[in-house]
């Protein structure tokens, strides 16, 4: 249902329904300049948008120390954390209260924020110059704070980085309840002369952040922390198992040890060798699940969330996977959490490089909505854009599309080995598909062969549409699977086959090209700039289109957090997750379903090389489609099979993928 009617136990409890004379008069006390003409006049009408009527360059900027209540580090004093802080001076000085916007980080001194990889800077006395990012350039002006955390560990803070554990998330939790009066900060790291926000705070906090600093955010949203009243994720993590492993199938660098030792300071590597050897012991390479992916996996208190979320992610990103949004907006959905979402063509990209003047315009009401309280429309508007090309959105009033309805498709032989069919039809009993692993190939190479018989995979793929199908959630597919070794990987992958213009998600800048050109997004101080390198969106043409994935370890079929050894010539049922997703196949296009073994670059290969044989009469994929089976079945009406390309043709050509050059990922990259 739409947006408006999700004013569920959230929205009641916020009391955000304001008399009309009243919320126009604490608008206006909120952004409007001194003097009682200005006062007078923003009272007469509702105030919809915040003003940039405070000088940023007499902003006050300040540094304060958090105390989490956690020894992170084991050095017998309790950690604090750095808070470097930026706000407008006039509403303090006329005793007004304003929110904060915040952005909890471990990257603001190892590695930098944004597309240029901005750093915290500090002046001589150790006050902070530069905010990364546009947040404190553009929302200060308008009337609020903008608080900028090093996660325990890294930077200026005390504590052990523990990715995306008690620490991480107490981290920034702690300062959300020194906001609201309810936890101790100080102004020096070591001292104890207190620092007081409940003096300029209203304690009204949204967090924001790409990645690793997304990923905070739904953990401290998932704790319920009073005060938090929206976030806002990009391209960010709700379960760090899924981050490392997918089904039990190891992804890159499976262990996030070398992450922590990556974002801690140098005092921090010297010190967190014990929480380090902790976290390796604790998060298996081998998959299983531990009590430490527990308490790193934040969608199942999806209940206890009381703010809003407006969740952005690229549906190419090969680094935060899409799995990451899917999972967790299921869960958020499911408590009736208000909500919103952006989905992209790129790669880990932040929408204020592939969307600009509409990301920093829409962000803004978002933000002047939840934590001002204007009753400015945002909420009642459509709940997702989608880019359904490049620079070409589409909007939906929910998501997943209201229409869409799993559909279930299943596996057929061909005319070849390994090249089928995609129907409705249940294969004949004994049918069969077998494929060996070959960890040097992956989904484009398996997609660019469609149409051949090849050893690495299975093949099946629809007729050549004669109208559009929509595909719109996330899908599974069901296989039965006969292995010939005592460990087997698996990979699903939904291929759109046909001619298109897409985002290069592959290339550097991940579907993105940096200009020299800058444009400006607030006001600026000579220590701290405004102006951004502006971009474009770098496309291919290609003949294919990767439109979902998934992966899994065969040897968690029994229990999924816990592999076992496969017996071999033993049938296994096992039912793999493909990311959520939302995309069109154009009519004239084909839809393919291929099955293979270890996708190279995306996880790692199993300790043997297996082959495999699918019963087809008991494989199947469940696809959400808009208009269910009934649109498949008009899709697919008066097509020809003849049209399809014969075995033995040319490869296709599509985006690269993953390519072996490609630098390791920073954890919930930047």
């Amino acid at each position: 249902m739409p947006i408006r009617v999700r004013r569920t136990r959230r929205a009641r409890k916020s009391g955000r329904t304001l008399v009309v004379a009243a919320a126009a008069a604490l608008m206006a006390a909120l952004v409007a300049p001194t003097g009682a003409q200005a006062d007078v006049a923003q009272a007469a009408a509702p105030v919809r948008e915040s003003q940039p009527v405070h000088s940023y360059a007499d902003a006050v900027r300040e540094s304060v120390w958090v105390d989490t209540g956690l020894d992170g580090d084991r050095d017998g004093r309790t950690d604090r954390v750095a808070v470097d802080i930026v706000r407008p001076r006039e509403p303090a000085a006329a005793g007004r209260k304003i929110p904060v916007v915040m952005d909890a980080s471990p990257y603001y001194s190892c590695c930098g924020r944004g597309n240029e990889g901005q750093k915290k800077t500090y002046d001589a006395d150790g006050n902070p110059v530069q905010f990364p990012l546009y947040y404190d350039n553009f929302f200060v002006p308008r009337g609020y704070a903008f608080v900028a955390v090093d996660l325990a560990g890294t930077s200026r803070s005390d504590g052990c980085d523990d990715v995306g554990g008690r620490s991480d998330i107490q981290s920034a939790k702690a300062v959300v309840d020194w906001l609201n009066g309810r936890a101790r900060g100080y102004t020096t790291r070591t001292g104890n002369d207190r620092a007081r926000a409940t003096t300029w705070s209203t304690g009204d906090v949204g967090m924001i952040g790409k990645s690793w600093d997304g990923t905070i955010a739904n953990g401290v949203a998932a704790t319920g922390v009073e005060g938090l009243k929206t976030i806002v994720p990009i391209g960010a993590i709700s379960s760090w198992y899924d981050y490392f492993h997918s089904q039990g199938a190891p992804l890159y660098n499976a262990n996030p040890t070398w992450l922590s030792d990556y974002v801690n300071s140098p005092e921090g590597r010297a010190r967190c060798g014990a929480v380090q050897d902790r976290i390796a012991a604790d998060t298996p390479y081998s998959g299983d699940w531990t009590r430490a992916w527990t308490e790193r996996d934040y969608v199942p208190d999806a209940s206890r969330v009381k703010a809003s979320v407006f969740v952005v992610h690229g549906q190419q990103d090969l680094n935060v996977r899409a799995n990451q949004f899917g999972q967790w907006w299921d869960a958020l959905a499911a408590q009736g959490v208000e909500r919103k979402i952006w989905l992209s063509q790129t790669g880990h990209v932040d929408p204020f490089d592939f969307r600009r003047a509409d990301w920093v315009r829409t962000l803004h009401r978002w933000f002047d909505h939840y934590l001002l309280g204007y009753d400015n429309g945002i909420d009642r508007e459509p709940m997702a854009d989608v880019e359904r090309a490049p620079d070409r959105w589409s909007t939906d009033r929910v998501w997943p599309a209201r229409a869409a309805s799993a559909t279930t498709l299943r596996p057929g032989t061909g005319a070849a080995p390994g090249v089928g069919a995609l129907t409705p039809s249940r294969a004949p009993a004994g049918a069969t598909e077998t494929f060996t692993d070959d960890p040097a190939l992956g989904e484009t190479d398996w997609a660019a062969q469609i149409d051949r018989s090849t050893p690495s995979k299975a093949g099946f793929v629809t007729v050549p549409l004669t109208r559009d199908l929509r595909l719109s959630g996330p899908s599974t597919v069901t296989v039965t699977a006969t292995p010939t070794t005592a460990t087997a990987h698996l990979s699903a992958v939904l291929v759109d086959l046909g001619p298109d213009t897409v985002r290069d998600y592959a290339a550097a800048g991940e579907g993105i090209t940096t200009l020299p050109e800058r444009t400006c997004w607030g006001a600026s101080t000579p220590g701290d700039s405004a102006c951004f390198k502006e971009t474009r969106a770098r496309t291919a043409n290609v003949q294919y289109t990767i439109v979902s994935r998934g992966w899994a370890d065969l040897g968690t079929w029994a229990d999924p957090r816990a592999e076992r050894p496969l017996t071999p010539g033993r049938a296994y049922a096992f039912t793999l997750k493909l990311a959520a997703t939302d995309h069109v196949v154009p009519a004239g296009h084909r839809l393919a379903l291929i099955i293979g073994g270890t996708d190279k670059d995306l996880i790692d290969p199993p300790s043997t090389t297996p082959t495999l044989t699918l019963d087809l009469a008991r494989t199947s994929a469940r696809l959400p489609l808009v208009g269910g089976a009934e649109a498949f079945a008009r899709a697919t009406a008066g097509s020809s099979s003849a049209a399809r390309v014969a075995p033995g043709a040319p490869p296709l050509s599509g985006v690269a993928g993953p390519r072996s050059d490609r630098p390791i990922p920073e954890g919930a990259a930047r």
